[in-house]
């Protein structure tokens, strides 16, 4: 008897290590990096801090205006945007230019928090926190309100421009 359990030992921890196995395969795979194994987001602290400084700055601009002064919010958003959101900006970026010398509103825009959630190449999507401000002309204090995007910039000679926006 003792001989046949002897045979059967290897065999059963052949198969008890082969369901250990199938049994952490998920979790194996919550481990493994399912995206471009060279994606810099966390690894580059350099380019993650230049991606995030350039994109703030860029938001910042590109979505705060003064009523007398729209031309100069247009001119970031073309120097700062491209491909689909260039595209999208101008389409309500029109309805604000119509709008604002009436309104007479000032809106300010500051990046409260910005995340690389991943930097492969040229290439960075972000999550953004933004907070803005809209003052009408005369009022002492304006209306807060705050906002998130998902931002996609790509890396052209040395600056990213943003080339995605949605809202989250």
């Amino acid at each position: 008897m003792r001989r046949l359990l002897a045979l059967y030992r290897p065999f059963t921890v052949a198969l008890a290590l082969a369901l250990v196995a199938l049994a952490l395969r998920p979790a194996a795979g919550l481990l493994r990096d399912e995206d471009d194994p060279r994606d810099r987001a966390v690894l580059d602290e350099v380019a993650t801090t230049e991606v995030t400084g350039d994109v703030s700055t860029a938001l910042g601009k590109v979505f705060s205006y003064a009523a007398d002064d729209i031309a100069a919010t247009e001119s970031a958003a073309a120097r700062e945007l491209s491909g689909s959101a260039l595209k999208q900006y101008r389409q309500i970026f029109g309805q604000v230019k119509r709008q604002a010398p009436a309104q007479r509103v000032t809106l300010t825009t500051r990046v409260v928090r910005a995340g690389v959630v991943s930097l492969t190449g040229d290439t960075a999507r972000l999550l953004v926190f933004l907070d803005q401000t809209a003052t009408r002309a005369g009022e002492a204090a304006g209306t807060p309100a705050a906002a998130q995007l998902a931002v996609t910039a790509r890396r052209d000679h040395g600056h990213w421009t943003i080339t995605d926006l949605k809202s989250v």
